[in-house]
C-alpha cells in the first residue's frame, strides 16, 4: 500500500473481538466469535475501508490479565480466515511482535497469507512490551529493539522474490533454504509500530509506513517532522505512509453515553475534524467506533464509508 497520490486519507479499522483489552473493548465483544468477525470484516470490505488489523500476543501474564485480558487471537490465523471471507480489503498485522519468532518462521506464515489472499498483506511490526512473553520463548527482552531491527532486515530478504533467500547478520544467518510459495506482492509493505524515539527512528530508516501508538493530535506534527528529518538525513527517498489512530468515533447523534473522548456528530462534523490529520501529513487513519453490538457496529461502518470517508 503506497501513499495515496490524490490527497485522500485512507481509513482502516482494528478488528473488535480478536483483542479485548479493557482500554477499548466493548462489553458485547466478550460473547462474540468467528461469525461476528466475518460479518464485520465483510462490512468494512463493502464500505471501502483500506485494511483490517489484528494484534499479536502469545500469552498474557497474570499480573496484566485484568487490564489486557487474555483474549488475543493469532493474527496470521485470523487474517487468513478473514481473507477467505473478503475480496479486496488489505490485511494488516498491527503489530506482529516478530522478534519472538525466527524470521524464516515468520516469513513462511506471512508469505503464505499474502499468497492465499492475492497480495493483500501489510506486515506491521513492533518491538513488544510484555517481558514474560519474551522470557518464556527464550528471547532477550532487554535487546528486543536490536532484535527487531535485524528481524526487519531478515524479513525483507525472506519475503522477497527469491526462492532461496539469504541473510547474514549478528542474530540470524541463513542461505540455501528454499521457501515456496512466495508472496504474491513483489514487495510486502512493512509498517513499523511505536511512538518512542527508537521506534520513530526505526520507522524512518527501515519502514514503508509508520504506525504510531496513541499519539494525541498535538504531538503528531512534532513526531512526523522528526520522522521526515531522520529519513532525509539517511537519504531515503521513497515515500513513507504515515498513520494515526483517531479518537473513538460515532457517526450521528448518539442516544447513549459514548464517553467524553468520543468524536460524535454529523458526517460533515466528523469529516471536518478528521481532515486535520491530513493537514498534519497523515496518509491513513485507523478508526474505532463506539457500539453496543455487532449490528450497531456494522451500521457505523456503513455510515462512515458512505458519508464520511469520501470527504477525507
Amino acid at each position: 500500500m503506497q501513499v495515496p497520490p490524490d490527497g485522500r486519507t485512507l481509513c482502516g479499522i482494528q478488528l473488535p473481538v480478536q483483542s479485548q483489552s479493557t482500554i477499548y473493548a466493548e462489553p458485547w465483544e466478550a460473547a462474540a466469535g468467528p461469525q461476528d468477525l466475518v460479518a464485520i470484516a465483510r462490512a468494512a470490505d463493502r464500505a471501502g475501508f483500506a485494511y483490517l488489523a489484528s494484534c499479536d500476543h502469545v500469552a498474557i501474564p497474570r499480573r496484566l490479565a485484568s487490564a489486557m485480558s487474555t483474549v488475543w487471537y493469532d493474527p496470521v490465523a485470523t487474517l487468513a480466515f478473514l481473507a477467505a471471507a473478503t475480496e479486496r480489503i488489505r490485511l494488516l498485522s498491527h503489530v506482529a511482535v516478530v522478534g519472538l519468532r525466527h524470521p524464516l518462521l515468520t516469513a513462511k506464515q506471512y508469505a503464505t497469507l499474502d499468497h492465499l489472499s492475492g497480495g493483500r498483506l501489510i506486515l506491521g511490526v513492533g518491538a513488544g512490551h510484555v517481558r514474560e512473553e519474551f522470557e518464556v520463548l527464550g528471547v532477550d527482552f532487554e535487546r528486543r529493539g536490536s532484535v527487531l531491527d535485524e528481524s526487519i532486515d531478515a524479513l525483507r530478504a525472506a519475503l522477497g522474490p527469491e526462492e532461496f533467500p539469504e541473510h547474514h547478520g549478528k542474530l540470524y544467518d541463513f542461505e540455501g533454504l528454499g521457501q515456496l510459495p512466495r508472496p504474491a506482492q513483489e514487495r510486502v509493505p512493512v509498517w513499523v509500530g511505536g511512538s518512542s524515539p527508537a521506534a520513530v527512528r526505526r520507522a524512518a530508516l527501515k519502514g514503508d509506513g509508520w504506525l504510531p501508538q496513541g499519539d494525541p493530535r498535538d504531538r503528531l506534527p512534532q513526531q512526523i517532522a522528526e520522522l521526515k528529518r531522520l529519513r532525509a538525513e539517511a537519504g531515503v527517498e521513497e515515500p513513507i505512509t504515515v498513520g494515526a489512530i483517531t479518537e473513538p468515533l460515532y457517526v450521528g447523534v448518539p442516544a447513549w453515553d459514548v464517553g467524553r473522548r468520543t468524536l460524535a456528530g454529523s458526517p460533515y462534523r466528523l469529516a471536518e475534524s478528521l481532515r486535520a490529520y491530513r493537514a498534519m501529513g497523515v496518509h491513513q487513519i485507523q478508526v474505532r467506533f463506539r457500539c453496543r453490538g455487532r449490528g450497531e457496529l456494522i451500521d457505523q461502518i456503513a455510515a462512515f464509508g458512505a458519508d464520511v470517508a469520501p470527504h477525507l
